[in-house]
């Protein structure tokens, strides 16, 4: 991206541009959602997110404290829109049972997934346009546990397309359409065993870190 400069370049200290703790994304704003077999507990508490570090801890009643940070309803209201590309670098958990995703999300939809990762599948990207229903499971021996992982997306009016460690990944020649806008969520989540294994019962916390998260708009 050395043509364009940044439009939005993440500050995650910054409560300006950041909401910790809440989304519309999870039932009632959070902070739980067990109907989408997540065992997280959104906490504000800027241990968990501020730094950069998206942490989890486990709670005595089953859950975990588990940090989330989002675009959506902050007062600067950054939106992404049609035709932006995200970049970021995240550095992947290794603790079974945690979800880290960077999404976007807007109104009760429009979704698309800039990565999933789940360490049970330790060499697997999810990614995913929720917004047309398109889905690649991207494999690669550089994606592990506490592989640092670099990561671009183009929000296309007619195809997103994903880069993983500056490859071309996935283009699902479906997009996004020319009015999609959404805010930007970026969290750690846990399993909670439906679909990927629940953690181990001697894991207390978990982590993953973001590096940095820019957007570029011509």
């Amino acid at each position: 991206m050395s043509n364009l400069r940044p439009y939005f370049s993440a500050d995650f200290t910054s409560a300006a541009q950041w909401v910790a703790g809440r989304s519309w994304a999870y039932p009632g704003g959070g902070p739980r959602n067990r109907g989408d077999n997540k065992l997280d507990h959104l906490v504000d508490d800027p241990a968990y997110c501020r730094e950069g570090e998206f942490r989890a801890t486990r709670r005595t009643d089953g859950y975990w404290d588990a940090g989330l940070l989002t675009t959506e309803g902050s007062d600067q209201g950054f939106h992404l829109q049609t035709g932006d590309i995200l970049e970021t670098r995240v550095r992947l958990p290794v603790e079974m049972g945690a979800w880290p995703a960077v999404w976007t999300w807007r109104d009760g939809g429009n979704e698309v997934d800039v990565f999933e990762y789940h360490p049970d599948n330790p060499d697997l990207l999810e990614l995913t346009n929720h917004v047309r229903r398109r889905q690649r499971y991207y494999t690669h021996p550089e994606i592990a546990p506490g592989a640092w992982v670099d990561l671009r997306v183009s929000f296309g009016a007619w195809s997103v397309t994903w880069w993983v460690n500056g490859r071309r990944a996935f283009s699902d020649w479906r997009g996004v359409g020319r009015s999609w806008r959404a805010a930007i969520i970026v969290n750690l989540s846990v399993c909670a065993g439906r679909y990927h294994p629940a953690p181990d019962p001697d894991v207390t916390e978990m982590s993953y870190t973001v590096e940095y998260l820019r957007v570029y708009r011509r």
